[in-house]
């Protein structure tokens, strides 16, 4: 099902919302809804499936150019439903009987008017045409990651928000930018006041952020890290080759996998797929679901 939905070029809102209604249409057990709206009024859907206890979150697209990490996360959501559908082991594993017990929730994207920006331009910004357009230089967004209104949603999580803040200022970032930009206080946006809420009300037993690029895998945050963290990356590493890392500078605080694991004191891990140069090639969706597809239901289900 999955090549009659996978563009030659690029993986944008059209073709995601035409994945999602199928994979719903075909799996009647998928439970599914619409999380919040975006700044520009997109939809920011949810899928689930398994037990709804404490499920394991996955959520994509937090950057508007990295929206290839949609695809990934829609590709892994659609081969366990065909799993669980015929009964049938994925990686040698039987995944119905863990999802009885363990079940897992999908965002598959968070930012959607970044990744309309990034792939048609300022014009997908609605009202915020004239700020986008002002925020890039010779009006290409290609490499943009922030939501419509120049706030890079990985940077407007509550976790030493105010001391990132002051290190965005030093780097001469001072207000709606392409990236980096954690607006005016944490939790401004829409799209990041959403799954915080989410995250708040529903006990998730661990979350992953996908983001691109670098085969990395990042697990801690303060003194709040959960003690099984290192373990739990370290096998995600074993089985993927994947890095398992520390960020630097800019990339330390305000990002959701450092709210998570902050505040919820529970797993949380960033996971940045895929090497080369954002954004990632759509060739690329092949080798990176491969390399990562072990480390993915292991995640699942540890």
């Amino acid at each position: 099902m999955l090549s009659n939905f996978i563009p030659c070029s690029e993986f944008d809102m059209k073709m995601r919302e035409k994945l999602i209604n199928a994979i719903i249409e075909k799996y009647p057990f998928v439970k599914s809804g619409i999380l919040a709206k975006s700044l520009c009024g997109r939809d920011i859907h949810y899928m689930r499936l398994g037990n709804n206890e404490s499920p394991v979150l996955f959520v994509a697209a937090f950057h508007g150019m990295e929206w290839l990490t949609s695809l990934v996360v829609l590709i892994f959501f659609e081969d366990i439903c065909s799993a669980v559908e015929s009964n049938a082991d994925i990686c040698g594993i039987n995944i119905s009987s863990f999802l009885k017990e363990q079940g897992l929730f999908i965002i598959p994207c968070l930012n959607p008017d970044g990744v309309e920006i990034s792939l048609h331009g300022a014009n997908a910004a609605g009202a915020y045409k004239n700020l986008v357009q002002s925020a890039v230089e010779y009006k290409n967004t290609k490499h943009w990651q922030a939501n419509a209104r120049g706030v890079d949603l990985n940077h407007n999580f509550n976790a030493n928000w105010d001391n990132l803040h002051k290190m965005e200022e030093e780097a001469s970032i001072l207000g709606p930018a392409p990236t980096r930009y954690g607006g005016p206080e944490p939790e401004s946006e829409p799209e990041s006041k959403a799954l915080v809420n989410l995250c708040r009300n529903k006990a998730f037993k661990r979350a992953l952020a996908f983001h691109s690029q670098g085969e990395e895998i990042y697990w801690d945050y303060g003194k709040n890290t959960p003690k099984d963290s290192r373990l739990i990356a370290n096998v995600m590493s074993i089985v993927s080759g994947y890095k398992v890392s520390e960020p630097e500078g800019l990339a330390v605080g305000g990002g959701f996998k450092d709210w998570f694991i902050s505040e919820l004191k529970r797993p949380g891990f960033t996971i940045e797929i895929g090497k080369g140069q954002n954004p990632l090639p759509i060739d690329d969706i092949s080798s990176i679901y491969k390399k990562i597809e072990k480390m993915l239901i292991l995640s699942l289900i540890m």
